[in-house]
């Protein structure tokens, strides 16, 4: 059964002990923390549902752990995950999925700008559109926007792969478009069932890096 925490009022501490409190493996519902920053930070196992909307670094430092945000949250949200799964079914604000070694972001709705800059091995999925300078410095794993994006997507890209669906206002440098493999196609409609999205996976366009070396030339 799962155990209802109010958070309402109490500090990022105080909110933290009363989880721990009432966490016995079952999973944790969250109500008004759009107060709190830093909140499930470091997580390595379990089920937290936070409520409504929630501030910065939500999931931050995740390793193991989902997290479920059924509102709006603010910005670097999962920001250094290494395993685990975060999920916001509403907007993020900038920098979502920073830094991140691996593990799964979702964002439902729209993304602000620089999500996934030094992306190192995460999957990270936006329902809608994404800002400017997305996917800047990225290193591996996979980026996929259902909507748009801003300037400069995919800047100084290095490895792995941004799929996008919709329009660019540009591509950053050391870019190159081409048409996703039935490889990458597969892969693209079992994150898309997985995770509830309707897109028509052949429909995306992938940005790949021209060089692993963008700065040597």
């Amino acid at each position: 059964m799962s155990s209802v925490v109010d958070v309402r009022g109490l500090d990022l501490k105080a909110a933290s002990a009363a989880i721990r409190a009432v966490s016995n493996g079952e999973p944790v519902t969250i109500r008004n923390a759009g107060h709190l920053h830093g909140l499930c930070a470091g997580l390595r196992a379990g089920e937290v549902i936070i409520k409504g909307d929630v501030g910065d670094y939500v999931g931050v430092l995740n390793a193991g752990g989902t997290v479920r945000v059924t509102g709006d949250a603010g910005k670097y949200v999962a920001d250094n995950m290494t395993t685990g799964t975060v999920i916001v079914e509403g907007d993020a604000d900038y920098g979502v999925g920073g830094y991140c070694y691996g593990g799964t972001v979702v964002i439902e709705g729209d993304a602000g700008d620089f999500a996934a800059v030094m992306n190192k091995g995460a999957t990270i999925i936006v329902g809608g559109s994404v800002g400017d300078e997305v996917a800047t410095y990225m290193l591996a794993g996979d980026l996929v926007i259902l909507g748009n994006a801003g300037r400069l997507l995919a800047n100084y890209l290095i490895r792995g792969n941004v799929f996008i669906a919709g329009k660019w206002e540009s591509l950053g440098h050391n870019t190159q478009v081409q048409e996703p493999t039935p490889n990458d196609v597969e892969r693209l409609g079992v994150y898309l069932a997985d995770y509830g999205l309707k897109a028509d996976p052949s429909a995306f366009k992938k940005i790949i890096p021209l060089t692993d070396k963008p700065f040597y030339k």
